[in-house]
């Protein structure tokens, strides 16, 4: 039996959505790339011939990875302006596209300048490869971050993450840090559009040491603050269904961490030998003053071990992140779509979301259903309506066509629609909805499909 939360009142008035800063953001992050841009152009004259062509070409993609190396670093930060009001997803899926442009450019950059430098050296490839590694000024720290920013990639290739554990491409990827310090003085020493130019070179400086201060803060000292000053530990575990498990967390002054329902932590629990995976977990209860609650299905190594968890057991926790909050709401009308253990954060948001809300709960089979009483209770408490999509007793799926989701909810078109499942679920209901007449605006997701 889960432990029991006081209920308070959810607002009756939906307030006015909060609009994310993304499309702020990536005009910010463009504009920097067609500053460095235009920095090469300045610095540039007349470009003659085949090395010319091959060696302007390979500073541009110079330029662009030393800049799109600092953007990957700071996407890796944890800022909470971009993790709660652009969406971890979202960043997630920016850091992936930055890796891959990065890496891009950095193959660009050393196949395009090593031939330019050849050609005008009337040298082999070979020859001039060595040549620059051996004897040009930080050339060694730079092939060194070289080597490590391309073993990040590969290890970031969705054929190789699936074929390895996440423990592994986690510290691996962590490597990002130790290539971008050894190949930064290579930039400096060797560009030419930093040499006799001192505000392009205090310019990059401050990019690369305000990204630092960022990683510094939000990536060490402020969850040492948080885990320091709040005291985590585990109060229970209890049992809501075949392999899904809840965790309550006892902490000091936990309402000060200004935590939402539909947000979750990264939560590395110092015991059972967990202590060396940080794992994102939904909260599965609004917050409380003294208490936070995680409700986790077994899908593998480290949620399984969550149901071996003592009480008493440390937990060191970073957060609270992600934006599937009531700051999206734009209607007094909200529609929470959960499947599986997708019924987490809709659990919370169940409680907490003002106005008419109408949960509907994917599920194979009635006992699959976690949290199911409560839900239930709150849903009397605030006169909600739950609904149900349970497999038939034949197997057959139920029907979440636009047709069947326009019958069940009245006025969709109308409704603030929350999801939280599967991607594959995710994206088959973002489409029915849309066929439903529910506009993009109002159909809000967070997947970490990468």
């Amino acid at each position: 039996m889960t432990t029991v939360y006081e209920r308070r009142a959810a607002p009756a008035v939906a307030p006015p959505a909060r609009r994310s800063p993304a499309g702020v953001v990536l005009a910010l992050l463009w504009a920097g790339a067609a500053a460095v841009i235009a920095l090469w152009w300045t610095d540039t004259g007349s470009v003659v011939g085949t090395a010319g062509w091959l060696t302007g070409a390979g500073r541009i993609a110079g330029l662009l990875c030393g800049y799109a190396c600092a953007v990957l670093v700071g996407l890796m930060a944890r800022v909470p302006l971009l993790e709660r009001r652009v969406g971890s997803d979202r960043v997630a899926r920016w850091h992936a596209m930055a890796g891959r442009y990065t890496v891009c450019l950095l193959l660009a950059h050393v196949g395009l300048i090593l031939a330019g430098y050849a050609a005008q050296d009337g040298a082999s490839l070979w020859h001039e490869t060595v040549t620059v590694v051996l004897d040009y000024p930080e050339m060694l720290k730079a092939t060194a971050g070289t080597v490590i920013l391309l073993a990040v990639g590969v290890t970031s290739a969705r054929a190789v993450r699936r074929r390895t554990s996440h423990e592994f491409w986690y510290y691996v990827h962590l490597l990002t840090y130790a290539a971008v310090f050894l190949s930064f003085g290579h930039q400096l020493a060797l560009g030419n559009d930093f040499n006799g130019n001192a505000a392009a070179t205090a310019a990059w400086y401050a990019l690369y040491l305000g990204v630092a201060a960022l990683v510094l803060w939000f990536r060490i000292l402020a969850p040492v603050r948080l885990n320091l000053r709040h005291r985590l530990r585990v109060e229970s575990v209890h049992r809501e269904a075949p392999g899904v498990y809840s965790v309550v967390v006892h902490g000091r002054r936990l309402d000060e961490l200004g935590a939402r329902a539909g947000q979750f932590f990264r939560w590395r629990f110092l015991g059972e030998s967990m202590g060396w995976t940080s794992t994102p977990y939904s909260l599965s209860a609004p917050p409380r003053r003294d208490r936070m609650r995680i409700t986790v299905k077994a899908l593998g190594d480290h949620s399984t071990a969550v149901a071996l968890l003592r009480p008493g057991t440390r937990v060191w926790a970073e957060g609270p992140y992600g934006s599937l909050t009531g700051d999206r709401q734009s209607s007094p009308k909200s529609l929470l779509v959960a499947a599986g253990v997708g019924i987490t954060p809709m659990r919370a948001l169940f409680e907490t979301l003002p106005g008419e809300v109408t949960l509907l709960y994917r599920a194979r089979t009635a006992e699959d259903l976690a949290l199911g009483g409560e839900l239930e209770a709150l849903a009397r408490w605030r006169g909600a309506k739950v609904l149900y999509a349970l497999n038939g007793p034949d197997g057959r799926r139920p029907n979440l066509s636009a047709p069947a989701l326009r019958s069940a909810v009245p006025d969709l078109a109308g409704h603030d629609v929350y999801i939280c499942g599967p991607h594959g679920f995710a994206r088959d209901l973002y489409e029915e909805l849309r066929a439903a007449g529910v506009p993009d605006r109002r159909i809000h997701h967070e997947s970490f499909e990468l």
